[in-house]
C-alpha cells in the first residue's frame, strides 16, 4: 500500500514538474525581459575594489573593545552625523567604516580612555544601496550593498536558498534608462561554472522561484502524516 501510494506521488511530482516549466515572459510593456541585464542608471559600485562609504540614512553599529556601555546602534542623518556619549557628534557621511572607527577612536581618545579600540559595522543600508531578496531564501529582506555583490553572493547574504527553491529560475528586476527590466538566471549553472556571476547593484530585486515538484512533496508528506501514515523514503 506505501509503494503504491509512493507511486502515485512520484508520478504527480513529475507532472507537476512539467507544469512548472517556467519560461519569463512580460505580460506588460512596462518591464523588458532581456537574456541579460546592463547595470542601472546610477551603480553602487563601478570598480571591484571600490570602498563602501557611508552614507545618510544609514544604520551602523558602533562597538567600543573594552567600554561597552559607549556601543550604540545609529542612524546617520540628514547632515552625515550622529551623536555617540564622550565623542559628542561624529560626522560619518562619506567616510569608510574602516576611517569611522579612527575618527570615533581619536575623538575617545583622552582622560576616559587611552587606547580606545572601535569596531563599526553597516547593519542597514539607504534605500539606493541596498537590494532585495525575495522569493524561495532562508531570510528574505533588504540587505546593504557594501561592495561589489554578485547574484551568487547576494543569495547567501539571505542565508540561501530554501529546500523548496528552484534556483534555475532566479529572476533579476532592475531599472535601466528609465525603463523596468528583467531577466532570468540560472543558479545552478553559476554554482558549476557553466555561466558567469552577475552583478548585484543597489535598487536590484532578487527573487528566487519555487520548484513546484519540492512543494508538492512536502505538502504530500504532511498530508500524510497528519493522517497517522508515512510515506517510506526508497
Amino acid at each position: 500500500m506505501f509503494l503504491k501510494w509512493g507511486s502515485l506521488l512520484i508520478a504527480a511530482a513529475c507532472l507537476c514538474g512539467c507544469a512548472a516549466e517556467t519560461k519569463l515572459d512580460s505580460g506588460s510593456s512596462a518591464v523588458r525581459v532581456a537574456q541579460s541585464l546592463p547595470p542601472p542608471d546610477s551603480p553602487v559600485s563601478a570598480v571591484d575594489v571600490a570602498p563602501y562609504r557611508i552614507a545618510p540614512g544609514d544604520e551602523i553599529s558602533i562597538a567600543v573593545f573594552g567600554a561597552q556601555e559607549l556601543d550604540k546602534t545609529a542612524t546617520v542623518d540628514a547632515a552625515g552625523g550622529f551623536s555617540l556619549p564622550l565623542a559628542g557628534t561624529v560626522t560619518a557621511a562619506g567616510k569608510t567604516p574602516e576611517e569611522l572607527s579612527d575618527a570615533i577612536a581619536a575623538k575617545l581618545r583622552g582622560p576616559y580612555l587611552k587606547n580606545p579600540r572601535v569596531a563599526v559595522n553597516i547593519t542597514k543600508a539607504g534605500s539606493s544601496q541596498a537590494v532585495t531578496i525575495d522569493g524561495e531564501v532562508q531570510q528574505p529582506g533588504i540587505y546593504p550593498v557594501a561592495s561589489r555583490m554578485t547574484l551568487q553572493q547576494a543569495i547567501a547574504t539571505a542565508h540561501g536558498a530554501t529546500d523548496t527553491a528552484n534556483i534555475r529560475n532566479v529572476i533579476v528586476f532592475r531599472t535601466v534608462n528609465g525603463q523596468k527590466m528583467a531577466a532570468m538566471f540560472d543558479l545552478k549553472d553559476i554554482r558549476s561554472g557553466r555561466s558567469p556571476d552577475p552583478q548585484v547593484y543597489g535598487n536590484d530585486i532578487v527573487v528566487v522561484g519555487e520548484s513546484a515538484v519540492q512543494k508538492f512533496l512536502r505538502n504530500s508528506a504532511l498530508a500524510f502524516t497528519s493522517l497517522g501514515r508515512f510515506i517510506p523514503i526508497l
